[in-house]
């Protein structure tokens, strides 16, 4: 009886080749097409998990908790700056769907701080604002502004 071979049905090599980009898992340092990179976790193709992003545009570095691309968790901010090429910390807390949420301290550029609860990347809830001029006040806050209770020194 004679044996007839077919030949082996082959998918593209596309499919090859896009299964072996897909990036899960801990990776090495990925460069953007923009210039930016980003060290750290993956998901599905996502930024999932512990990770490191340098944007190239800004020179700003976020080094924290990523969830689904997005920041998420708890991480540091900080922008370089062009004076003297140190890298300046400007937030460091928690965030939620890429924006600051939770407790979480801000260093603005002007030396002022701020330590306290955030909302939807505003400072809401209660908190402590340290002004350049050595007052401070300590209360509650809602959309940015301080608003009910608090303390005022000066």
């Amino acid at each position: 009886m004679p044996v007839i071979k077919y030949p082996r049905i082959r998918d593209p090599l596309f499919y090859e080749w896009d299964r072996k980009a897909q990036k899960c898992g801990l990776r090495h340092t990925i460069y953007a097409v923009n210039g930016d990179q980003y060290t750290g976790e993956w998901l599905d193709n996502l930024k999932h998990g512990k990770g490191t992003q340098i944007w190239k545009s800004t020179g700003a570095i976020y080094s924290g908790d990523w969830k689904f691309g997005k920041r998420d968790g708890y991480g540091s901010y900080s922008i370089l700056d062009p004076v003297t090429k140190e890298y300046k910390r400007v937030y460091t807390g928690w965030w939620e769907n890429d924006q600051r949420s939770g407790s979480g301290t801000f260093f603005y550029p002007n030396g002022e701080l701020y330590e306290g609860e955030w909302s939807n990347g505003v400072r809401s809830g209660w908190g402590k604002m340290h002004y350049k001029d050595g007052s401070s006040y300590e209360g509650q806050w809602l959309m940015d502004q301080p608003n009910g209770q608090g303390l005022l020194r000066l």
